[in-house]
């Protein structure tokens, strides 16, 4: 989880060739017991974000009311089927995120960007704290045109409440959700299997604002 030395995102190009054979993971949820991989119940939604380190933004979200299930994984690049060292050598394009299935009737798409922008410091390019490296960027990958249009305007909202802190312009990446390819079982609810290991993230304190009634 420790930083890597920065190199740009590569083009597709460029990429590591990767492979056809998808990584095993575990059934169900080590936290909540809940199915890991789809089909899912219906009437449930999904949501994804790269926010640093993949085992402490799992977390934040396992947490949240509403929530289903969650899932880490590398998605936003090119590579099939990466393996976790091959995202770290900054050479597939891939982020480190955290696929969220959530009850949109517990918890809707507002309050899991509230979570996402206090959670981590998005004004930081391509590193979350000490980690540093293309898979640390902040990122919001969406379902349908109304998550895009809801990440959109919080990006320029949360903006003006950084400014008025003093911090520069926010670098999250706001794009449609790509393939999202599993990480290695280990990494799988990490800090919930291991509680005393390490996690990067840190918020700014700058809370987002949420408007409940728009």
């Amino acid at each position: 989880m420790f930083g890597q030395k920065f190199t740009p995102i590569p083009t597709p190009d460029q990429v590591l060739p990767g492979r056809n054979t998808a990584t095993p993971v575990p059934d169900t949820h080590y936290v909540n017991g809940h199915r890991m991989l789809p089909p899912f119940p219906e009437g449930l939604e999904q949501a994804m974000f790269g926010l640093g380190c993949f085992w402490g933004a799992e977390r934040c979200f396992w947490q949240c009311e509403g929530v289903y299930v969650t899932s880490v994984g590398y998605a936003a690049g090119h590579t099939p089927n990466p393996t976790y060292e091959e995202v770290c050598s900054g050479q597939t394009g891939h982020n480190e995120v955290v696929r969220i299935v959530f009850d949109p009737g517990l918890v809707d798409y507002a309050g899991l960007l509230k979570v996402f922008w206090e959670s981590h410091n998005p004004t930081q390019g391509m590193r979350q704290g000490n980690d540093k490296g293309t898979q640390y960027r902040s990122g919001i990958y969406t379902y349908n045109d109304q998550q895009m249009a809801m990440a959109r305007q919080s990006l320029l909202d949360y903006q003006s409440v950084l400014h008025s802190l003093g911090y520069g312009a926010i670098t999250t990446e706001i794009k449609p959700a790509t393939v999202f390819y599993y990480a290695e079982a280990y990494h799988q609810q990490y800090l919930a299997k291991n509680p005393n290991g390490y996690c990067g993230l840190g918020g700014t304190g700058a809370l987002f604002p949420i408007n409940r009634d728009s």
